[in-house]
């Protein structure tokens, strides 16, 4: 086994060491999610935090690690008899981002399940990291089904296994610990919630501390035993502080002061659920343990909000996690519980009155400056009217004259759009799929290890042979090749390549804050439906890919909002942009199958017979089978209806702004595979 960095020898990052730490001297507060850059030894500080956590003693020969003090009355090895106790180091377990859900849970044996009628049951990972650390690195990458189950389990403390009536459960208490980077896709809001702490790291832009990273990292890498003895009397002292800190923790008092404390804070920062206010207490108490202290005090309850709050204020992937420390501070200080402060010390500032400007509330701050015209202001529309005019008297064939960014309009609900057929993609929750997960709609012979038993087709494949395979009992005598894996179906997440239309003729009236509003409302529709996000933008005399498809549907935000507009439509260009970034998705990831959006108004300029140009375009996304659809930009009372003649030449539909919305008339608005058929 290779030696571990050690944990003291990890420069910086004290949010993060501290976040493990207080897990690992209290299990009960409920994980670490590590958010960050990589490179910033996200993952070198987990895996040195298993060399710091304390034996565990153990059931010898139980293969779900039982204390022998308490063994679970519930094991599939039990029940364990007095003695027979060792001890071993608490194991920290990886778990795969492409791990299946039989090797997370376990799995049963089909097979002598229905021959013998007998639990052989085959551990999975969740019972390895019982009593010790699960680490899983790129969370946001993995399944959601297995995050499920990963939160469920850490939740419950225990993880249950059924296949056809029978059923396994056994103790799963872990560490649960994810790294991630934010850049490739972030978790959902409600999975988010089930991490009790999380920790923005990034690496240091401090020269001198930089060099002591490179300096550590290259004595490791040259002599790794060498390097972990020289901080082995570091590791000793550290090991024992958190088995310090475990003896006291049951000593440590929450008082009602720093309850009401935790609850204000909670209140103020308007979380959803009561977990925060759990979360928050057992960590102020791990705090206080990790100091030596048996009285929780305002500053560990500070640091509680700072480590357990700013994932659970997240209300959309648009927002950036964190906490206003200001804020944070004003309500520890309204709540702290002195009583004996006069009326003069409190002055104004306890009044119960609310604000009368509006401001506090717990309301999250809002993007931009505060001075920031809203769209009915006098100042917004002046400057909507000059640059109207500016646009509407330029030449349509410049291809200069770039404006400066507007702002995306108010995002709303959009209608369902979908990919026509039945893929095999990842889950999700957009179109059609076969999946792991879903209504069973049939039977086939496994490919692989069997993972969902269809029991009618097994027995009907085995009922035939039972003569020649000399039954005589009631049993059934069943081979591995009767044994038929459940079809079943689901939903996929697909790549939504966003083509959006950047030209002069989008700034004209502002309609591109129109645009930008539909386009967000359907990156945030993709983040709610586990879709992959690209973005190819086409202005001037070319097109560009302004952000190359990724799970990050915050970043296709981020790009969006810093658009440019102006200049000539080369809706050719861009259509050929998207088919060359389709065509390299294909060869990366042929199973997941793409919806191209093309946002425009359908008019085409530059160059010889623009428009004929991008009809040709067009209809070779035709010919490569992509489903699309073409939102329709064009407004005014005369219509030229390019755009609906562009979604012909796709073989996709058209919807205007109007009726891309959720709450549009119904029967307004088809899906792609609906317009197919129509076709």
């Amino acid at each position: 086994m290779s030696t571990p960095f050690p944990f003291t020898a990890v420069v910086g990052q004290d949010d993060l060491r501290l976040a493990l730490l207080l897990n690992a001297v209290s299990p009960q507060v409920g994980g670490v999610l590590v958010r960050g850059e990589k490179g910033t030894a996200k993952s070198t500080a987990v895996r040195a935090l298993s060399a710091l956590m304390p034996e565990v003693d153990v059931v010898a020969g139980c293969r779900f690690s039982c204390d022998p003090a308490a063994p679970d009355p519930a094991c599939p090895d039990g029940p364990h008899e007095a003695g027979g106790a060792g001890s071993r180091p608490a194991w920290m377990v990886e778990l795969p981002v492409g791990a299946s859900e039989d090797r997370l849970v376990g799995a049963l044996d089909i097979e002598r399940a229905l021959a013998e009628g007998v639990k052989a049951f085959e551990p999975g990972l969740l019972a390895d990291a019982h009593r010790g650390i699960l680490y899983v690195d790129e969370v946001n990458l993995l399944h959601d089904h297995l995050v499920d189950l990963l939160l469920d389990a850490a939740a419950m403390g225990a993880s249950y296994v059924e296949r056809e009536g029978v059923s396994v459960r056994h103790a799963a208490r872990f560490l649960l610990v994810g790294t991630m980077n934010p850049e490739e896709g972030e978790l959902r809001p409600q999975l988010l919630d089930r991490f009790g702490l999380t920790v923005e790291v990034a690496a240091s832009r401090e020269p001198d501390q930089r060099v002591e990273v490179v300096r550590r990292r290259l004595a490791y890498d040259d002599d790794p035993a060498g390097f972990a003895a020289r901080w082995a009397d570091e590791e000793t002292s550290l090991r024992a502080r958190i088995v310090a800190a475990r003896a006291l923790l049951p000593s440590v008092r929450l008082g009602d002061a720093a309850l009401r404390q935790i609850a204000a804070t909670c209140a103020a920062f308007e979380v959803d659920g009561m977990r925060a206010d759990i979360v928050m207490a057992r960590t102020a108490t791990a705090l206080a343990a990790w100091a030596g202290r048996t009285d929780v005090l305002a500053e560990d309850v500070r640091q509680a909000a700072l480590l357990a709050l700013p994932h659970r204020r997240r209300r959309n992937p648009f927002d950036a996690p964190g906490l206003d420390e200001d804020k944070l501070d004003d309500t520890l200080q309204e709540f702290g519980g002195d009583e004996d402060r006069s009326e003069a010390e409190r002055g104004e500032d306890d009044d119960p009155d609310p604000d009368p400007d509006g401001g506090g509330g717990g309301r999250p701050p809002q993007d931009g400056p505060d001075d920031a015209p809203s769209p009915g202001d006098a100042s917004a529309e002046d400057s909507s009217a000059r640059e109207e005019q500016a646009e509407e008297g330029r030449p349509r064939s410049s291809g200069g004259g770039e404006q400066q960014p507007v702002r995306a309009g108010e995002p709303f609900r959009t209608k369902a759009l979908s990919v026509p057929g039945i893929g095999e993609g990842a889950a999700g929750r957009r179109s059609r799929a076969r999946t792991e997960h879903g209504r069973t709609t049939g039977a086939r012979r496994p490919r692989g290890a069997l993972t969902k038993l269809h029991l009618a087709a097994t027995v009907q494949a085995a009922a035939p042979h039972q003569r020649a395979r000399g039954r005589s009992g009631r049993g059934l005598v069943v081979r591995r090749d009767d044994l038929r894996q459940a079809t079943r179906e689901g939903r996929e997440g697909n790549l939504v390549l966003f083509v959006v239309d950047a030209s002069g003729s989008m700034a004209a009236r502002q309609r591109m804050t129109a645009v930008k509003g539909a386009v967000l409302s359907l990156l945030l529709d993709a983040y709610q439906r586990r879709d992959k996000v690209g973005l190819v933008t086409f202005r001037g005399k070319d097109a560009e890919v302004a952000l190359p498809p990724t799970s990050s549907v915050d970043a296709a935000a981020a790009r969006l909002d810093l658009l440019p507009t102006g200049g000539r439509t080369p809706l050719a260009a861009g259509l050929l942009k998207a088919q060359h970034v389709l065509r390299v998705e294909r060869l990366r990831d042929p199973s997941r199958r793409p919806l191209l959006v093309v946002v425009t108004d359908g008019r085409a300029t530059g160059g010889v017979e623009p428009v004929a140009l991008a009809s040709r375009a067009a209809r070779l996304h035709a010919a490569e089978g992509t489903a699309a659809i073409v939102v329709d930009c064009e407004s005014g009372p005369v219509r030229l209806g390019l755009a609906r003649s562009l979604a012909g030449d796709l073989g996709g539909t058209a919807v205007t702004l109007d009726e891309l919305r959720a709450d549009a008339i119904a029967g307004l608005v088809k899906d792609v595979q609906t317009a197919r058929r129509a076709a």
